[in-house]
């Protein structure tokens, strides 16, 4: 990875060093564009620092699919842990060997006449286009409710959380039902920690169906080429991913047999008071909720089997193991000996350094395939940016291609402007 000195100005900056930033760069180096990638902290600082130690793909091995680094492995169908996905994202880091400045903090970017303003922590910089790569995962976000619980109480997010090892003897509280929530739920769970999981609306999806991943039968039937343009899609990009695993070869993550085997369920946090944790009334539509949409993927699943005359194991709705016999409305953390939180709560974005209309009102940048409505602004990485592989491994590249061969033209057109402006 290259180590360049600043300079005053670039045809292109990235703002963001992760796997959008760096495929980004990739592109703008195929197609000989001078950039430069700011990276708040390090290179792939997420995936270095911000799993926890049983971490593994959700996808198959198969959808890795950076830029020109496809995955290289002996096991396409299989599920890379975290030393095997650290170790393949560095040799994609190797491979691009980006013009990265690391520990460069972008602080401002505005409009500039014909050019765009980046202030950094490293100096400041002007630039014809610029890409902003920095996710939707920038900070931890912990509701403010945390701020009531007892003292003696750890709280950490998920993005801390590395083993059970870490936190101290006694029950432990997990808010949150999404990936994350649930595997850790479930780390726990296997390290014979007695679990409270805080539920929410996050759907779920089976591993495998009718005799193969469901990974692969979606990508038969085109869900992964789906737009969020098409009918339907609009709300995508805000969704909740869908929660199973690919620990220990891949399996369900099945909440109602976690109950069966002892881990306590709840319906979504409301507050926090008094020493106590409350809920809302409704982890049976949660539960009921998830499992529509694990029968509903499944049903998909079953008609394009039936359309296309494949030969398939025979397959069956789920039917649940367990219902709860009625809502817990509060928690006594005190009496129920609980000594840990993990707020599997998510992230949000930081978009405090940009100085331009980009965003709606929801303070979401508005864009189409990352294109935006500033001309020369681009963002990549989004969930859904474009297609169900955005923001992954999947499609970052191929959003990425797109993005930059919209910003190469750009810079091909205005380039005669330029030159003339510069002999007058």
């Amino acid at each position: 990875m290259a180590t360049l000195p600043l300079k005053p100005h670039y045809s292109a900056v990235v703002i963001g060093g992760g796997q959008a930033g760096l495929s980004a760069s990739h592109y703008l180096t195929v197609h000989g564009i001078d950039h430069v990638v700011f990276e708040k902290k390090t290179v792939a600082h997420k995936w270095k620092n911000e799993r926890w130690d049983a971490f593994c793909l959700v996808t198959p091995n198969w959808q890795c699919q950076l830029p020109d680094h496809p995955y290289d492995g002996t096991d396409p169908n299989g599920f890379m842990v975290k030393d095997e996905i650290l170790a393949y994202v560095d040799r994609f880091v190797a491979k691009v060997d980006a013009p990265v400045l690391e520990h460069t903090a972008v602080t401002a970017l505005e409009r500039h006449g014909e050019f765009f303003r980046i202030e950094t922590s490293a100096g400041t910089v002007t630039a014809n286009t610029v890409v902003i790569a920095t996710s939707l995962y920038s900070e931890p976000a912990i509701p403010r409710a945390a701020e009531r619980l007892p003292e003696e109480i750890m709280q950490i997010h998920t993005a801390q959380y590395r083993n059970s090892g870490q936190l101290p003897e006694g029950d432990v509280i997990v808010v949150g039902s999404g990936q994350s929530g649930c595997q850790i739920a479930e780390d726990l769970h296997l390290a014979g920690r007695k679990v409270h999981l805080v539920t929410g609306n996050a759907p779920r999806c089976a591993r495998f169906y009718r005799g193969r991943d469901v990974v692969d039968w979606l990508s038969d039937i085109g869900q992964y080429d789906i737009t969020v343009e098409q009918d339907g899609m609009t709300k995508k990009k805000h969704d909740t991913n869908h929660y199973l695993t690919g620990r220990d070869g891949g399996r369900d993550i099945d909440l109602r047999k976690f109950a069966l085997e002892g881990m306590a369920l709840y319906g979504r946090m409301s507050g926090v008071a008094a020493g106590r944790m409350l809920f809302e009334p409704n982890l049976k539509s949660n539960l009921d909720g998830a499992d529509r949409v694990y029968n509903g993927i499944n049903a998909l699943i079953d008609r394009h089997i039936a359309a296309k005359g494949i030969e398939a194991p025979a397959g069956s709705p789920y039917v649940p193991l367990w219902e709860p016999e009625a809502e817990t409305m509060e928690l006594d953390l005190k009496a129920e000996r609980i000594t840990s939180v993990i707020w599997a709560t998510g992230f949000s974005p930081d978009w405090s350094f940009v100085g331009l209309p980009i965003f709606d009102g929801n303070a979401y940048p508005v864009h189409r395939r990352g294109v935006t409505a500033v001309d020369g602004v681009y963002v990549l990485g989004l969930p859904w940016l474009w297609t169900w592989g955005s923001g992954r491994f999947l499609s970052v590249g191929k959003d990425a291609e797109y993005v930059v061969g919209h910003l190469a033209a750009r810079l091909s057109a205005e380039e005669p402007a330029l030159k003339k402006a510069a002999n007058a």
